[in-house]
């Protein structure tokens, strides 16, 4: 037998379009509308705002632990821009972004933070899974969703997120090889932020690319540059397409950087370098569509700095309604009340025990 090359169907390709510098390459712009241009650039902002007042408020100790998303926002609101309401989102813990696109109230992620179950609930008009704290299992989830939409011959997709460490679970794969298999309209879109934790992206694989694990299953691959909202865009836009219209699942690697902690219980400065830390921060996402957008006369300085004071107003409002729910939300009971549609019966008997015993407590306080 002779010996020859496999030549994949598919190739990865890698995007960018506005680099670091702000430089735009006018040839693969994408045709977005200016509204939608200055409402992606409001949330970009917003979130970078609500994370830094989310991590003032850990600090102090009146939210618990969770995970910043600063550095990420370019992929995230990139991304999620492209989804239609009737498309689901199927997150992991990082997502504070496409939450707020979604609808989420802010003063909902604030509960949750705060170890409410009341704020787990996802508001009714959005296809959106919750928060998924172990990684990778959510892609098992949106595969499920992507599956149902086929069976049903439904037009939708699914995107679901995950971060480089997610690769190496064999979640992962399964999802990607079901997927592929049967023509699953989901888009795998992992954000490249460079540690899983405290592991680099160089311990988690050897492949040149994640973008590239995609041929092995049969479906596209794609690395973007994840600081650059117009490439993740368009990518995520080209994606979802197809996912709608041929059934055909893509793998996205963003490449980004996750410029906090990994969560309020990290300290990064174990295992990274500020050196390496401030070469990022000089490819901020927020900074360089702000440049692009200056360009094209859509936003000025002063604008920019109005916007800013108006969203730093929005996040004070909504620390203060979560104060307000806060009080509201004492009955013990209530923790039963959010999590499933139709309690199960194991759970059913363990509020009938904690109610039991709340009364007896109170019986004996009244005597």
């Amino acid at each position: 037998m002779p010996r020859g090359e496999i030549h994949p169907a598919h190739r990865v390709e890698s995007l960018s379009i506005l680099n670091e510098d702000g430089e735009l390459d006018r040839d693969l712009e994408p045709d977005i509308d200016d509204d939608l241009l200055r409402r992606m650039h409001r949330f970009m902002l917003l979130c970078r705002r609500f994370d830094e007042r989310m991590l003032n408020l850990q600090r102090q100790g009146r939210i618990g632990t969770f995970g910043p998303v600063q550095g990420q926002e370019a992929a995230q609101i990139g991304a999620v821009a492209c989804l239609d309401r009737r498309d689901w989102l199927v997150p992991s813990y990082r997502e504070t972004c496409m939450a707020l696109w979604r609808g989420t109230p802010m003063s909902g992620l604030l509960l949750y933070n705060a170890g409410y179950n009341e704020a787990g609930r996802i508001p009714d008009e959005q296809n959106d899974m919750p928060i998924s704290i172990p990684v990778g299992t959510q892609m098992l989830h949106a595969v499920g969703i992507a599956y149902g939409i086929t069976m049903r011959r439904e037009g939708d997709a699914v995107l679901t997120c995950f971060g480089d460490g997610a690769t190496s679970q064999g979640d992962f794969h399964e999802a990607m090889n079901f997927a592929a298999v049967f023509r699953s309209p989901v888009v795998f879109f992992c954000q490249n932020n460079q540690w899983a934790i405290s592991v680099p992206r160089d311990k988690q694989t050897h492949a040149k690319t994640i973008a590239q694990k995609a041929l092995a299953y049969g479906m596209r691959g794609i690395q973007v540059d994840g600081n650059d909202i117009l490439a993740v865009y368009a990518a995520t836009r080209d994606a979802l397409q197809r996912a709608r219209a041929e059934r055909d699942p893509t793998l996205i690697e963003c490449v980004t950087y996750r410029m906090s902690v990994h969560t309020t219980a990290d300290d990064p400065t174990k295992y990274r370098t500020e050196e390496e830390v401030e070469l990022w921060r000089k490819r901020d996402p927020i900074r360089r569509f702000q440049k692009y957008l200056m360009d094209k006369g859509l936003v000025s300085e002063d604008e920019i700095g109005d916007l800013d004071g108006q969203v730093q107003e929005e996040i004070a409002e909504a620390w203060s309604e979560t104060q307000r729910l806060m009080k509201e939300y004492t009955d013990p009971l209530h923790m039963f009340e959010h999590i499933y549609g139709e309690m199960p019966p194991y759970l059913a008997e363990q509020r009938r025990e904690l109610a039991d015993a709340l009364a007896a407590r109170g019986r004996e306080g009244g005597a």
